[in-house]
């Protein structure tokens, strides 16, 4: 076993992931939380901030949906993925703004983790596509750093402090129980 697997060990979420291991362990299994953390409170008031705004939900205007997919049609990367949003602004705000927030909410509980982050990391990209494509340089345009940023999120989910640890803790004890 090498210095970073006894250093890590399996702290984030396997067998051994209770209590003890020492400070690099418990700083392994907590890794993730401030991203968590702060990718589901982003999400949630990006969401409830669109919600919130009506003229987000016109097709045309100043701080609308429809208006921004105009700006950006013939700078993004996919310009039938704008055209397809500019078929109904309204509806893909709406659809924008409720996933934006369920992905939040996951993210925040913990629930499902994987599978919300892949829908962030999914957002985000489109956006990246859409919206950001054209920022020079391109470290400028923030999407794709929140891709970036979902990634550890999609491949480790949420090892500690969420629902799905509660869960999986669960089924685990039953299956102790069944067996064991």
């Amino acid at each position: 076993m090498s210095h970073a697997d006894r250093a890590v060990g399996s702290g984030l979420g396997g067998a051994g992931a209770g209590g003890g291991g020492g400070p690099r362990r418990t700083m392994a299994r907590y890794a993730l939380l401030p991203l968590r953390i702060f990718l589901g409170v982003t999400f949630v008031y990006a969401g409830l901030d669109k919600l919130t705004d009506p003229a987000f939900f016109a097709s045309g205007g100043s701080g609308s949906v429809g208006e921004l997919m105009r700006q950006v049609r013939d700078t993004s990367a996919v310009p039938a993925l704008v055209d397809l949003a500019l078929k109904n602004p309204a509806g893909f705000g709406y659809a924008l703004a409720a996933g934006e927030l369920a992905v939040g909410i996951g993210t925040l509980a913990g629930l499902f983790t994987r599978v919300a982050a892949l829908g962030g990391a999914l957002i985000s990209l489109s956006l990246w596509l859409t919206v950001s494509w054209s920022a020079e340089p391109y470290y400028y345009g923030n999407d794709l750093a929140y891709l970036m940023a979902w990634l550890p999120l999609v491949l480790a989910g949420a090892p500690t402090l969420s629902l799905d640890a509660a869960l999986a803790a669960r089924r685990s004890r039953q299956g102790r129980q069944l067996f064991g």
